[in-house]
Formats: C-alpha cells, structure tokens, sequence
C-alpha cells in the first residue's frame, strides 16, 4: 500500500501508545487500513494529518468530545467557539491568579505588622489564613520562551498535578486474559460480564488491565469470587494476585501523555510525602480501570483510573544508624 505507514511507526515517530492509536480511531478520529497480506493497521497521509491536528489540540487541552465536534463540523465556527472558551476559561484563571496575589500580599503586609506572641494577632493571622485557603491554587510562573518551543512549554507549566488517592486492594484470584494475539480481548471482555452480573455487591470494580513487557501485550484481569471455576471462566486461567498498596490518579481517555502525567505526579508524591516508594516489580505493576459505557456515554470519553504500586517505607531499627 503506498504511502502508508505501519502503526508502530506511527508510535514511534509521534510518542503515544498503539492504545492510544486505537483508541482515537475508535472515537472516530482517524482511520487505519489493513492490507491483504497483512495484519498491522497501516495509516496513509490523510490519517497522519488528522493525527496531527488531534495532537495539537490535545496540548491545549481539548476535550475528545470538543474535538470529535470539531471534525464532524462543516467550517470554522465550532473550532472557532472551542477556541474561544478556551480563551476565556484562561482568562479566567489569570483573572483568579492576580486576585490571589493581592490576597497573598495582604497576607505577608499582616504577618509583617503582627506580633507571634500576642494571642489576639494569632487569632487573626487564622481567620485570614481560613479566608485565603479557598483560593490556594498549584502557580508557577513561567518564562516566554521563542516562538518554536512556547506552547509546549507553556502547557508543561500550567499542568497541574494530578490528585493522588490511596487504596488497599486485597490480595485474590484473578481470571486473567493473558496476552491475547492482536490485543483482541473480546472474549474475555463477554465473559467477566456476565459473571460480573452475577454478583451481589456493586460497590467498586473488578476488572484491570496492564501492560506485560515480557511478552509485549496488554492483559486483562478479573477479580473472581471463591466458587468460580475455569469452566465459568470459558476457559480462561488464573493468576494469584498478591494485593497491596497502590497510589491512584484519574486521567481522561487512554492518552498516553496524561498517563505519563499521573506517573510523574505519583512520583513527585511519594518523594515529596517520605512514607512511602514506588514497589515496581514483576506481577506487581501499574494497572488501569476504565469506566464502563454508562459513564463514557454521560462524560463523552472513558475515565480511566492508573494504580501505581507503592509499599510504605521501613524505618531504621532503633539503635542502628544508617550509612
């Protein structure tokens, strides 16, 4: 096929993942073709263009549902409308920024006039503390770079770091995928859904995925209660899962540069918290759980939840030092 070019290419080439990839062409995005002898996705000059584009408004910031808008549109008006309340929404936040400067000058003139030992100024030096914590926001103020390199500049610094929950996630036994041939996992995807109907409680999910580097593909788990058996599971085996720690962040879609954004902030957290490290091991690593098609049909794109490993750190022995 002339002028097409193989998916990993594509990959490399662009910094996302395939998942990603594909997962901009089940949104409808872009589109891929197959040759007869071949089974890799292949994109052609107008995909890669398309590609582009979605790149570039996705460092702005553009939701996928904006961008699936702006596709479909005839003419500039609905680019024109997500621009523009895009330029508002920044208006916005530096309208909030300069309010918060004053705020925080006012507060170093008080601190400046008080006096620590007197219980009334103390008093006081509180309640405009409870005043201000409303409006505390992550600022970083940032240099203008030339032209070439500005707006990925000015989007790295604006980034704000993601929120960062801990869980506890029992230890089990999980059917699991395994590395399915071409990432197909609809048939685990039918299976665990009809035993997840099957069960009582809905109060969290069940299911993740992460990605196997030995054998270079995404597998599927599922958490399974104590009377399942491989003839439920059509057989598909288990894994035993050993449980633990993980540190959690929420990112929208399956974008590879928000994952690497959630992996940075956990990192950051864990060197900026002390309690605890990162526990990156064999059978022990990052997972994801995307949200079901209720919520991607109310949202207009999946929400996807990446659990990072995490063990609390082991202090000293009393009496010893450290070295």
């Amino acid at each position: 096929m002339k002028n097409m070019i193989k998916i990993r290419e594509v990959s490399d080439k662009y910094d996302i993942t395939a998942r990603t990839l594909r997962y901009y062409e089940d949104m409808g995005l872009i589109r891929s073709a197959r040759s007869d002898d071949s089974a890799y996705r292949m994109y052609g000059d107008a995909a890669i263009k398309r590609l582009e584009q979605i790149l570039i408004l996705r460092k702005l910031n553009i939701s996928i549902k904006d961008i699936q808008r702006i596709f479909t549109a005839s003419g500039s008006d609905v680019v024109l409308d997500v621009l523009g309340k895009k330029v508002r929404s920044i208006d916005d936040e530096v309208a909030l920024l300069n309010e918060l400067k004053e705020i925080v000058l006012e507060f170093i003139h008080k601190i400046e006039r008080m006096d620590f030992d007197s219980n009334s100024d103390i008093k006081l030096l509180y309640d405009k503390a409870k005043e201000i914590e409303p409006h505390l926001v992550a600022v970083e103020y940032i240099g203008k770079p030339s032209n070439a390199g500005r707006l990925l500049d000015v989007t790295e610094k604006l980034e704000k770091k993601p929120d960062i929950r801990i869980v506890e996630l029992p230890a089990c036994r999980m059917a699991t995928s395994g590395v399915q041939p071409g990432g197909n996992h609809e048939r685990f995807n039918n299976m665990w859904t009809k035993l997840d109907n099957k069960r009582k409680d809905r109060f969290f999910s069940r299911d993740f995925m992460w990605y196997d580097k030995e054998k270079g593909g995404t597998v599927w788990w599922y958490a399974v209660e104590d009377w399942v058996t491989e003839s439920d599971t059509e057989g598909f085996g288990f894994e035993e899962f050993d449980g633990g720690i993980y540190a959690t962040a929420i990112v929208p879609d399956f974008d590879y540069n928000e994952a690497l954004r959630a992996y940075n902030g956990v990192k950051d957290w864990v060197a900026q918290n002390g309690h605890f490290a990162l526990d990156e091991r064999p059978k022990h690593e990052a997972m994801w759980h995307a949200s079901g098609p209720v919520i991607h049909k109310l949202l207009g794109y999946h929400q996807t939840e990446y659990y990072f490993p995490i063990r609390a750190n082991t202090p000293p022995a009393k009496g010893k030092r450290r070295r």
